[in-house]
């Protein structure tokens, strides 16, 4: 694809880096606005918890079969026009939980939910790798950063909406318009990639390249690790250490605060000592942080390896993405591969815990966690991708075309 404009000019680069930030704002607030109303949502729809569980499956079963769709729709009608439209349907589709009155329409609410998340999380990647390329140096940490912010965001207000009793369907109009207003500003500023004559268009569906999979199991390691840390942190804390339940609840919010500090401050990192030292340290962190919480004589000591965990996964997903989208001709189709294997592993990890733990215990649980956290010291090697393991800085060539999404 190449950009659609009369050049690219400093400025006009500094600009599409805000826009695509926005971007993942947005998309981050959508998920903490929905994530604080499950409770209404379950009571509305009537349904146990049981079956709220089989109906949060849908999301990431949604997800992962649309992704694959968002390349097609990129080269179709260009990069701009195809986030523009994903993520109005993704801030629209907002609404649809709360609206569900029983099970088969909530489960068919999350699948619509689920990949219109999915299509349109690919959609702002591929455009903040090709953006990342354009400015010579990093930023895909910040920009998963921006999207923790969003997510943080979302949550307060829907916090805040609970507490004083609103009706989830007005909350979630508010939010839905809201939101895809400010969508639709930001999308105006983002880099408008558009298919070069003649260039054939990826497939509709297929199998995520191998480059893309070895590169997802790196993926897979960090969010097994995030997913597990961030709904089981608190359990262990006061199962495992008998701490109160308000301490246990802190934990939580502390990893996430962890995850988007990091996350944030990550660019000037990896631009220093590249992706690959920084998620072979980083997976050193986790791994300690692992060990710590495994061996924790005291609740402080867990809460502190919780963090080391947070912060040794933090900018893994985010280099993954970027190493996907170098790893190949097209870089939709490989981010849509590391989507959804992450995906898939945020989906298992706290089940997975849960059903460890049952059989063993929840100690034993976190030795797993920390053996795949050793995998990223393993296998950081592979985000070396065939331009180089790191975005070089440089001035920014305006007439240097853009690699096909």
């Amino acid at each position: 694809m190449v950009e659609h404009s009369d050049g690219l000019s400093p400025r006009r680069l500094i600009q599409a880096r805000r826009a695509v930030a926005a971007t993942f704002l947005v998309h981050g607030a959508v998920t903490g606005s929905f994530a604080t109303r499950i409770p209404w949502i379950q009571d509305h729809a009537d349904v146990s918890a049981g079956q709220l569980g089989l109906a949060l499956a849908f999301p990431a079963l949604g997800a992962s079969l649309a992704m694959p769709l968002a390349g097609a729709i990129m080269h179709r009608f260009g990069a701009r026009a195809a986030l523009r439209g994903l993520l109005s349907l993704w801030t629209l589709a907002l609404l649809l939980p709360s609206l569900a009155p029983n099970l088969l329409t909530l489960c068919g609410a999350l699948f619509v939910y689920g990949a219109t998340a999915g299509m349109s999380d690919v959609a702002m990647n591929a455009l903040g790798v090709e953006t990342e390329n354009r400015l010579g140096r990093s930023i895909m940490s910040s920009l998963h950063g921006m999207w923790s912010v969003g997510a943080l965001i979302g949550s307060a207000g829907g916090t805040f909406a609970a507490h004083i009793g609103s009706d989830a369907r007005l909350h979630h109009a508010l939010a839905a318009v809201v939101l895809t207003v400010l969508g639709l500003l930001v999308c105006q500023r983002v880099l408008d990639l558009r298919s070069a004559p003649g260039e054939e268009p990826p497939p509709r569906f297929a199998l995520p390249p191998k480059s893309a999979v070895i590169i997802g199991a790196v993926g897979f390691c960090a969010v097994f690790a995030e997913g597990a840390s961030l709904d089981w942190s608190a359990v262990y804390l006061r199962d495992e250490l008998g701490t109160s339940a308000g301490l246990a609840a802190a934990s939580t919010t502390a990893f996430a605060l962890t995850m988007a500090v990091a996350r944030l401050a990550g660019d000037r990192i990896v631009d220093r000592f590249g992706p690959v030292r920084t998620v072979r340290c980083g997976g050193a962190l986790a791994t300690a942080g692992g060990f710590l919480v495994v061996l924790a004589p005291h609740p402080m000591a867990a809460l502190a390896g919780f963090g080391l965990i947070g912060l040794g996964v933090a900018v893994v997903v985010p280099l993954a993405f970027a190493a996907a989208a170098r790893s190949g001709p097209r870089p939709a189709q490989a981010i849509a591969g590391v989507a959804t294997i992450t995906y898939t592993s945020g989906l298992i990890a706290p089940s997975a815990i849960g059903a460890v733990a049952d059989a063993t215990s929840l100690v034993f649980s976190f030795g797993l966690v920390t053996l795949l956290a050793f995998g990223l010291v393993l296998g950081a090697g592979v985000l070396r991708s065939a331009r180089g393991e790191a975005v070089v800085a440089k001035t920014p060539d305006p007439a240097a075309p853009a690699p096909r999404v």
